[in-house]
């Protein structure tokens, strides 16, 4: 297999010239793909509406085109999904991703056309494996299996000839025949949507395997995992799959986890390479193994633009190109793509870490942040003060969310926390004091509004049994896939709502 590790690496390499270009051109790399994308959407039905026949200029994009969202292309998309052709994109629109990101009751389904399919996801995953290369050469990932945790697909109700499913599932379904020799689980079993009977029949089909490599989020992998210690008597993954030395990870911060997976891995051999693929793009993969941040992939047929948090829902919200961003500023991500996508806000909100080349850390969603008193906490600060409390008392979790307590009469207001762990702290006051010491460090704002208890008490936190997010997601039918537990939140849905799950089930025991 020396000689196909060899002949594969090569492959990849050819790619190299274009990463450097990405990384010493990148404006005029995101020049060529405005151009591209609106001369290949002038003749469609958004095109003619909003006459890209006649834009020159991203200010002109910017003055003709409004920026969008999920609601304001749902028409055009449902109509797709009928089977109607060239209305975002000119070329044949038949699978869509079913994405909803949170637990909302509400999926989205965001097309995915041939392009954004080869010049997007299949090439963020193959410049991934690049940047793994390039990082160890002397690497033999691909001697074995890739074990892909991903979602399900399904026939589209709405027409005939058209499908949905998450994104991972639709991208193994259309992977060329080459790419399907080198993954495992077989695809029946890769694309079931009923999870605990995936998870089942994924560990006994892939315990007996030669796995390199895993891409899965987190949760969904760690449950497998755990499956595969049940079913073998190891306490090592490493036990099972000797020659296992690379994860692939994404949709969800990395960052409570690290601690759980180096136990669950146990090797000085094992790397880890985030990567960004979202439904509506594949946006960043990280450059360099010694460094959490992730390089923007410029040449994947999205064109960004970066709208400040403080524009962030008004009328006509002020965007800016990628020649005009600074670091260490908030930013939602708005994208036109070769998928029909056009001035899309996705949701998802970064930083910046550098400007040569251009490098990010995903801060977290637009509408999932902590803000009932001001104290302005978003995911980003809630994962690293979990992280600092969980290596301080020697604990990892599993899930966790966040709600405030609001203010009532001659009570001051408070975040509520749900966290299961899986190893729990020997002292739970002192995991709690340490969460809470680490977000003051963290965000000022959040220390002013915690100073002597004023606007803010301490947390109150509740250390809830193993299972119980899995539990939730189920009865909310949304286990598995893509669906994520809503780490923030500034209501109190999602909170009361797990909770009041944890007391039914106690009653009912």
């Amino acid at each position: 297999m020396a000689l196909l590790n060899s002949l594969i690496s090569w492959y990849l390499k050819k790619r190299i010239s274009a990463i450097d270009r990405i990384v010493n051109q990148p404006h005029e790399v995101q020049d060529e793909l405005f151009q591209k994308l609106l001369r290949s959407a002038k003749d469609t039905e958004w095109g003619l509406k909003y006459g890209y026949e006649y834009i020159l200029t991203p200010e002109q994009f910017k003055s003709q085109v409004p920026i969008g969202n999920y609601e304001s292309h749902e028409p055009y998309i449902q109509r797709l999904m009928k089977g109607e052709q060239n209305i975002l994109w000119p070329t044949e629109v038949k699978w869509f991703a079913k994405s909803s990101g949170t637990t909302s009751a509400k999926s989205k389904f965001i097309p995915i056309t041939y392009e954004s399919l080869d010049e997007c996801h299949f090439q963020g995953g193959k410049d991934a494996m690049l940047m793994y290369f390039n990082n160890f050469p002397e690497s033999n990932v691909f001697d074995g299996k890739g074990l892909i945790v991903g979602g399900s697909h399904q026939l589209n109700k709405f027409h005939t000839e058209s499908y949905y499913g998450d994104l991972s599932a639709v991208m193994m379904q259309n992977m060329p025949f080459w790419a399907q020799y080198f993954r495992t689980p077989e695809l029946s079993i890769a694309i079931m949507d009923n999870w605990d009977d995936k998870i089942e029949k994924m560990a006994l089909a892939t315990i007996q395997e030669d796995v390199t490599n895993i891409s899965g989020v987190p949760t969904w992998t760690m449950m497998l995992i755990q499956r595969i210690f049940e079913i073998t008597g190891k306490t090592n993954l490493k036990e099972v799959w000797p020659n296992l030395e690379l994860y692939i990870h994404g949709g969800v911060s990395f960052t409570p986890y690290k601690e759980r997976f180096n136990r669950l891995i146990d090797s000085n051999q094992m790397s880890y390479l985030e990567t960004y693929n979202a439904s509506e793009g594949f946006l960043g993969i990280q450059y360099e193994s010694n460094k959490d941040d992730l390089l923007l992939m410029l040449d994947y047929g999205i064109y960004y633009e970066f709208m400040p948090m403080n524009e962030y829902g008004k009328t006509h919200p002020k965007t800016y190109g990628l020649h005009e961003v600074d670091t260490d500023t908030n930013y939602a991500i708005v994208i036109s793509t070769n998928a029909g996508l056009w001035r899309y806000i996705i949701g998802d909100t970064i930083r910046f870490t550098s400007k040569s080349p251009y490098r990010f850390k995903i801060t977290g969603r637009t509408k999932h942040y902590l803000n009932a008193f001001g104290e302005e906490v978003i995911i980003e600060n809630a994962d690293e003060a979990i992280m600092h409390a969980c290596k301080e008392c020697d604990a990892h979790i599993t899930d966790y969310t966040a709600a405030p307590i609001h203010f009532k009469e001659n009570h001051v207001g408070t975040h509520e926390w749900i966290i299961e762990f899986g190893k729990m702290p020997e002292n739970f006051e002192l995991f709690k004091h340490h969460l809470d010491a680490q977000l003051k460090r963290l965000n000022s704002d959040y220390e002013a509004k915690r100073y002597n208890n004023i606007a803010m008490t301490t947390p109150i936190i509740h250390m809830v049994p193993p299972g119980t997010f899995k539990d939730w997601l189920r009865k909310s039918g949304k286990l598995g896939g893509q669906h994520k537990v809503p780490r923030l939140s500034n209501d109190r849905m999602y909170v009361e709502s797990i909770l009041n799950n944890i007391n039914q089930t106690q009653a009912n025991a």
